[in-house]
């Protein structure tokens, strides 16, 4: 993966459709055509959008994951052109290994890997870990401009 430079959440926050607390995501640190690795801290707010009932569930880091893949899905797109909007269609072989995010005392490292698709659709690997223990693992079915594809139009 190439660590060029990192970029920060302005820069994410900017590229998917996630605002607010509601976009997860620190930093991209590492990327190239197939791979990105992004760090998050945000498992650790209070007022994470996410937290059910005062926690932070493991499988929240599909959410998480999820960003990572916009962002991806931003860094190698056509440049000057408005990144594609996505839609998560299925998630399968998720693995929880913990029982809570926000307990975890450091920040998240959530990888995603593109492991296949075409224009419409793209079919992503992913893990979130924490100081190098893996938390959460699965792959991830993404549906491109889905509202298009369904014949809507944003307004």
């Amino acid at each position: 993966m190439t660590a060029a430079q990192v970029l920060d959440h302005d820069w994410i926050a900017a590229r998917i459709p996630h605002s607010g607390a509601m976009c997860l995501l620190d930093a991209v640190v590492a990327w190239d055509a197939q791979r990105i690795r992004c760090a998050a801290t945000s498992h650790l707010h209070p007022d994470n959008p996410l937290r059910s009932k005062g926690r932070l569930a493991p499988v929240c880091g599909i959410e998480y994951a999820a960003q990572a893949m916009a962002a991806h899905g931003a860094l190698v797109g056509d440049e000057g052109k408005r990144p594609r909007v996505g839609m998560l269609t299925s998630v399968r072989g998720v693995q929880t290994h913990v029982e809570r995010l926000d307990t975890l005392d450091g920040p998240l490292d959530i990888e995603a890997e593109r492991m296949g698709g075409d224009d419409n659709t793209v079919l992503y690997r992913f893990t979130v870990h924490c100081a190098g223990r893996l938390l959460l693992s699965g792959r991830a079915a993404v549906i491109l401009d889905a509202a298009q594809a369904a014949g809507f139009v944003a307004q």
